[in-house]
């Protein structure tokens, strides 16, 4: 099971479940997943596969432009503990990276109660260890990792 987690934009006034089940194509599209909020303002649902995880989010693709901050997958079978950003998901998905070479570049959040704080882009060490978030006192983090060029804010 792969998890696409859309995290909303913090600067908007609608939550974002309202925002998307208000939309008549969203709530079709949400409509067979039960729908979650692993953190604050998030709206999670259960895929079978990333190939379809990468279909919801394409057929979302409006909304997410429009209402999301933040897309974020879980595939088990790439990194169990660890989130995948969209563009990285596509990427494994269309075969363009392998799930192997991935886990390098990260953006780390700092978890507080449920509520997301602002990231930091770290790069994981050859040994595999992961500098640690130190922007907040946080109870926990929560790990994404994503492509080379989202790393470096190249095209």
């Amino acid at each position: 099971m792969t998890t696409v987690c859309l995290r909303g934009d913090p600067d908007s006034d609608t939550p974002l479940e309202r925002e998307l089940l208000s939309r008549e194509t969203a709530r079709e599209a949400l409509a067979t997943y039960d729908l979650s909020r692993p953190f604050h303002d998030t709206v999670a649902a259960e895929t079978v596969s990333l190939g379809a995880a990468v279909a919801l989010c394409n057929d979302l693709d409006w909304y997410l432009t429009r209402f999301v901050d933040e897309t974020l997958l879980r595939e088990p079978s790439v990194a169990p503990d660890e989130w995948l950003s969209r563009a990285l998901a596509t990427a494994i998905r269309n075969e363009r990276i392998d799930p192997e070479a991935t886990g390098g570049y990260l953006r780390v959040y700092g978890l507080r109660g449920d509520r997301l704080l602002e990231p930091m882009y770290l790069a994981r060490a050859d040994d595999g260890d992961r500098p640690s978030y130190d922007l907040h006192d946080v109870d926990d983090t929560v790990v994404v990792r994503v492509t080379e060029s989202e790393f470096t804010g190249s095209r």
